[in-house]
């Protein structure tokens, strides 16, 4: 009998993320310096089953198990394109915040995809991986290792891994979910209008942490504003990080309303979140790295 397969589907994190336009069938284009934390859910396969998923965990309440489900998606997409797959039950510990701007759903459909590859032998690096990864949603493929990136067009152009310097962080999420089309909306781009041209995806960061501080904070988050009008609660996140004792930086992720603060130390990080959740016992809150 096969031992069941298990896998971390890490948070992903946004570290800058600029909208270049709206293309003509409706889909945003996006360049975004893609980081993980060391936070994540956890994702399992017990091999041999038929199909199915159960979910447990913190943040588990009011996630259905149905055909919409990204990590049933995946192995769907992935078992038609490739007969014969073998399969099994998952089970999923889910500990992220959902449709909070830090991927959870999408690393949890990679995740899906890396067991089922260990399970059939299928090599990280199969094209097919990724052009399943990129149907299934916009932040699989760069989820599919999990490892430093560029991402650039609608999520499936990635650069090479690239060397981080840790970055320490305290994550908070005050309990808001955000719709990513609504904040979409609330940008209010035309189909076909350009903001800004794409740049050349770059195949080095900083390799100081100081440096690459410095680069971040002359960038952004370009989905920030539009976050903040249909999510109110990200002033209030974004001022109390700001304020934070040894604070160098405070940004939301993805199209919110998660945000991040960075600071020199792991100490520093420990104790700002600390005081945080004292102060706001409702908010999730995990320090944790970036890398």
């Amino acid at each position: 009998m096969a031992l069941p397969l298990t896998t971390r589907a890490r948070a992903k994190v946004n570290l800058d993320l600029r909208v270049l336009g709206r293309r003509a069938d409706g889909y945003h284009e996006l360049e975004s310096l893609v980081a993980f934390a060391g936070v994540g859910d956890l994702l399992t396969l017990d091999p041999g089953a038929p199909l199915s998923l159960s979910i447990a965990g913190p943040r588990a309440e009011g996630l259905a198990v149905d055909d919409g489900n990204l990590v049933l998606r995946a192995a769907g997409a992935l078992a038609a394109a490739r007969p014969g797959l073998r399969l099994g039950r998952f089970h999923l510990v889910k500990r992220l915040p959902v449709a909070s701007g830090i991927g959870g759903g999408s690393a949890d459909a990679a995740a899906a995809l890396r067991l089922l590859a260990r399970l059939n032998g299928i090599a990280l690096t199969d094209p097919l991986l990724h052009v399943i990864a990129a149907r299934v949603g916009a932040d699989v493929p760069v989820c599919l290792d999990s490892r430093t990136r560029l991402m650039a067009g609608i999520g499936e152009r990635l650069g090479p891994q690239l060397r981080l310097p840790p970055l320490f962080a305290v994550l908070v999420n005050p309990g808001v979910a955000v719709e990513t089309a609504a904040v979409f909306r609330a940008l209010g781009l035309a189909p076909g209008q350009r903001l800004a041209s794409a740049g050349t995806m770059s195949s080095t960061v900083p390799t100081s942490a100081p440096e690459l501080l410095g680069k971040l904070a002359a960038s952004g988050n370009d989905l920030a504003a539009p976050a903040r009008s249909v999510a109110p609660a990200i002033d209030a996140v974004l001022e109390r990080l700001s304020g934070l004792p040894g604070c160098r930086l405070a940004r939301m992720s993805g199209s919110g309303a998660t945000c991040f603060a960075l600071f020199d130390d792991c100490g520093a990080s420990a104790v700002a979140a600390k005081a945080l959740q004292r102060e706001r016992p409702g908010w999730w809150i995990k320090p944790t790295v970036f890398r």
